[in-house]
């Protein structure tokens, strides 16, 4: 059926039943970041599962599937409360959604503590990586560090022998900067931990200048990067210091947003909207056929959690044996978007990981082309730690 239609239907009988059999659907509980400057980021992931749905005709592996979607504020007691309320009241046993560690990090270990199974669409951090795992814990995006040690492998490899890093001051930011120090071979000249909603970076830039690298690395995701990479430009610095960065960064609405500033950056990514693969070409196709905007790493994120689901409710039939569905879930019996994906000792991905150009699209505006592969079957620094 076509997707557009299906959704429009879905959301007028209450988000996002299937009209199908709405009686019968299995509740996924979804607490996502959807206001903000970082709005996007959830909405994306929010979106991209939605698709999901919509291309099963209102299912997953052919079960009825009904999303409950609150948005957290970026608020970890927020998280907490929405978890609360899935699992007592509505009787969710399957969460998935957040976007930020420092809301995960304040509601994953209640979810699964509970016995509820929880699957990351993106924030993956440290503590929750290694003795922190636990076996109803997955992650479908990355574990935090490894997309920050793919830009340090990646200024390596550029011959850059002198970094300045920055990173808002939370568990992801400094899950980032230990991930890039971590593979990259050369000197940490500077070192910054901003705030979470800064927006005025102008002494950041200051400090970069003072410090003479020839390379910057910064995470700043959603609108933080958008307003980093104007100032960068608007500073002089652009054409100067180059940067290597990692995919929060580097997304499409973060170029769309800021255009030339962002020509030349390198970026890491273990996802581009140019993989030729099967799966790949029919998410993407099916994403432009239905929404209106760029199609961001987080909404293939949020899609590859959902075909992730569905592959394990083939097997289970929905969620009335957990551990069957565990089981399930760690066969990762689905076909990616971003081609090879298993699941580490600690639920975590292992996976590819590429170097991309940003380049002008010629439409006068810029896009992110795969240049080569960085890292290969590429897990994360702790699960050697994690005890499963």
């Amino acid at each position: 059926m076509e997707l557009r239609k299906f959704l429009l239907g879905a959301a007028a009988v209450g988000l996002l039943a299937s009209p199908v059999a709405a009686e019968d659907a299995v509740k996924i509980g979804v607490i996502t970041t959807l206001s903000g400057k970082a709005g996007y980021l959830g909405q994306d992931i929010r979106d991209g599962m939605l698709l999901a749905i919509a291309m099963e005709d209102g299912k997953l592996g052919g079960v009825p599937v009904e999303l409950l979607v609150e948005d957290d504020g970026l608020k970890p007691g927020n998280g907490r409360q929405i978890a609360e309320k899935y699992m007592g009241d509505e009787g969710v046993k399957l969460l998935t959604g957040i976007v930020f560690s420092n809301v995960a990090g304040a509601t994953v270990p209640d979810i699964v503590e509970n016995g509820a199974i929880y699957v990351s669409p993106n924030a993956g951090p440290s503590n929750l990586a290694g003795e922190g795992c636990n076996e109803n814990y997955f992650v479908v995006s990355w574990q935090n560090d490894a997309l920050h040690e793919a830009a340090g492998a990646a200024a390596t490899k550029l011959g850059f022998s002198k970094a300045f890093a920055l990173a808002p001051n939370y568990q992801a930011g400094k899950d980032a900067i230990t991930g890039f120090k971590r593979t990259f071979e050369g000197e940490t000249v500077g070192e910054i931990y901003t705030q979470l909603d800064q927006t005025d970076f102008a002494a950041e830039m200051a400090q970069i200048r003072a410090a003479e690298p020839d390379v910057v690395f910064q995470f700043q995701p959603g609108g933080l990067g958008i307003a980093f990479l104007r100032q960068y430009q608007q500073a002089g610095l652009l054409g100067q210091i180059p940067m290597v960065l990692s995919e929060p960064s580097t997304d499409a609405v973060v170029l769309q947003a800021v255009g030339d500033a962002a020509l030349g950056i390198h970026a890491t990514a273990h996802w581009n909207i140019d993989f030729d693969n099967e799966a790949n070409r029919e998410f993407v196709a099916a994403w432009q056929e239905t929404y209106d905007r760029p199609i961001t790493y987080y909404a293939s994120q949020g899609y590859d959690t959902a075909r992730l689901i569905a592959s394990a409710f083939a097997q289970t039939g929905g969620v009335d044996d957990i551990d069957a569905l565990r089981e399930a879930l760690r066969k990762a019996d689905f076909a990616s978007v971003r081609g090879d994906f298993a699941f580490g000792q600690n639920q975590h991905p292992v996976q590819d990981w590429y170097l991309l150009d940003i380049v002008e699209d010629g439409n006068g505006s810029v896009k992110a082309v795969t240049n080569a592969k960085l890292l290969e079957d590429y897990g994360d620094s702790y699960a050697a730690q994690c005890e499963m």
